[in-house]
């Protein structure tokens, strides 16, 4: 019923009880998840979980605030590797974060420079392998944005964890791209974001928890899981005013129309 199209299951803190977090997905009527990557070796840990979850796919990519990891072109190489992976549906989590502070020993121009390498390299990737991306933006819109629309002919991007305006959105949406929403529509004081959620048109949003982060109402500020995307649903289906059936489905045709290699 529900696809979560961004949960972290690579994340530490799920090293403890991965198999009852999903466990407890399933039972909350989830069928589908993706698990982007931050760095290679979160890549490889994803895809040999994956190989023995049917219902999980991987997105493969290095995050922006991880691009300390990589240097040279050898990464391309290996990256595109693993993106051959059978349980590969996407490229990601990449884009820009200009957030954090810069890793140690980068200047911070130094820093958004190799960021914005690092990326578009990805996005050539993507291009190359017919991949869709899932995007990161932290603080960065503008110089994303301008990164992404060259590419919009060769791929798609979802904008995941979006809290811009319908207008931010609109000229992106018009070009194919998406954007997905967390569990942020569900706080009391989301705003913005859930008036965009309201308004935006069926087939150009997902909905993800990006798990273990932003646990949407009724467990705000406790571990997100994936079955807590039920919740954000619900959240949507309440300021569309829609049948949370309806949500489930339209987002689920829409998450299976792009990412690779769902049934």
């Amino acid at each position: 019923m529900f696809f979560d199209t961004h949960t972290h299951l690579g994340s530490k803190q799920f090293d403890g009880d991965l198999p009852a977090v999903l466990t407890r997905a399933r039972a909350a009527g989830v069928t589908r998840m993706v698990a982007p990557a931050t760095d290679l070796e979160n890549a490889r840990k994803l895809l040999a979980l994956a190989e023995n979850e049917p219902d999980v796919r991987v997105a493969v990519g290095i995050h922006p605030c991880d691009v300390d990891s990589v240097n040279g072109d050898a990464w391309v190489h290996e990256l595109r590797e693993l993106a051959q992976h059978p349980k590969v549906c996407a490229i990601g989590e990449i884009g820009l974060d200009y957030f954090h502070a810069p890793a140690e020993g980068f200047t911070l121009d130094d820093w958004r420079a190799h960021q914005a390498r690092v990326l578009t390299a990805q996005m050539e990737l993507a291009a190359e392998l017919k991949l869709n991306v899932i995007l990161h933006n932290r603080e960065s819109w503008e110089d994303l944005t301008a990164l992404v629309r060259p590419y919009s002919d060769r791929l798609r991007g979802v904008f995941h964890c979006f809290t811009g305006t319908l207008e931010q959105a609109q000229p992106l949406l018009e070009r194919g791209h998406l954007i997905s929403f967390t569990g942020i529509v569900s706080f009391k004081n989301a705003g913005v974001i859930a008036e965009t959620a309201r308004l935006v048109p069926a087939g150009s949003y997902m909905i993800e928890t990006d798990a273990p982060y932003l646990a949407p109402v009724p467990n705000r500020g406790k571990r997100c899981e994936p079955a807590y995307v039920a919740d954000t649903a619900r959240a949507i289906a309440a300021l569309r005013g829609e049948p949370v059936e309806q949500v489930a489905a339209s987002t689920t045709r829409t998450a299976l129309d792009f990412f690779r290699g769902w049934d």
